[in-house]
């Protein structure tokens, strides 16, 4: 097998800026997890085209590893996915409803990814995620149990059950909201497993369906430990550490794409219009 045709461990280290140990340990998993979250991009513009992004290890090597440019969950996931597995710890994937901005957890459908890991030796499997497009997203993994909050990177994170019909239980990611000094929910998701092949159906969804958010604007997001930056349409809202938020429109397409190239440092293919 072509070297282009495989996961490159030592390539996306590098390209997440990893120079830790590479055991199958929670120390690792921590690292690996928090150097993703703080390196790449989440951005939709292959949805934005009218296309669904490949998922294929040689693709999503080429470009969120070897290219300015970034992904959204099912490509950051997949791709966190390969690096953990061959550091020798063991993965599921889980699909979650988005039930940030919604009216119920039932009005949406399950689209998002997200990986339930297990590291030798330790009894509480943990959730990672590096794949949300939110300012309540996860910076490290989180232990997968309820009754209990975690801090991790500055941000606060509890599960809680919901209210459910079904056999197995249902839980809800909720992120600590310190400006409205309340917990939000994120998503909710059972631990039913889900396969590489229902993430194909649910990308080429989310890429293609005229009715996903994710077709009809462009939706960027950048972390790093001072500030979380997102451009929602024509909206750029900045979040500092300190909870201090400011926003503000864009005006046109010449300024939409120096700040995407500039301010999140991704790299607009030729022909697409971010402001329509």
């Amino acid at each position: 097998m072509d070297a282009m045709d495989r996961f490159d461990l030592d390539s996306y280290l590098e390209r997440i800026g990893w120079e830790g140990d590479r055991r199958s340990d929670l120390p690792t998993l921590r690292g690996v997890h928090r150097a993703h979250a703080l390196s790449l991009p989440f951005e939709n513009l292959e949805p934005l085209s009218g296309t669904a992004p490949s998922l294929a290890p040689a693709d999503l090597m080429a470009k969120l590893v070897r290219s300015p440019r970034g992904g959204y969950c099912y490509e950051h996931n997949t791709l966190l996915r390969l690096a953990l597995e061959e550091l020798g710890l063991t993965v599921t994937g889980l699909a979650g409803r988005v039930v940030l901005g919604a009216p119920s957890v039932e009005s949406r459908p399950r689209t998002h990814m997200m990986l339930r890991v297990t590291v030798p030796g330790d009894p509480r499997p943990y959730l990672a995620d590096v794949g949300f497009g939110a300012a309540g997203a996860l910076l490290e993994p989180v232990p997968l149990v309820t009754g209990e909050e975690f801090e991790g990177a500055g941000r606060r994170h509890r599960f809680v059950p919901l209210p459910h019909d079904g056999p197995l239980e249902l839980w809800a990611l909720q992120a600590y909201d310190g400006a409205a000094r309340d917990w939000v929910s994120q998503y909710a998701f059972t631990l039913e497993p889900f396969a590489a092949s229902d993430f194909e159906v649910f990308n080429w969804h989310v890429a293609t369906n005229p009715r996903s958010p994710f077709t009809r604007r462009p939706y960027l997001q950048r972390t790093t430990a001072e500030r979380q930056l997102a451009l929602d349409g024509a909206v750029l809202v900045e979040t500092r550490a300190d909870g201090t938020v400011t926003k503000r429109d864009l005006t046109d397409e010449t300024e939409a794409r120096r700040v995407v190239e500039e301010e999140f440092g991704i790299v607009v293919p030729e022909g697409l219009t971010l402001l329509g």
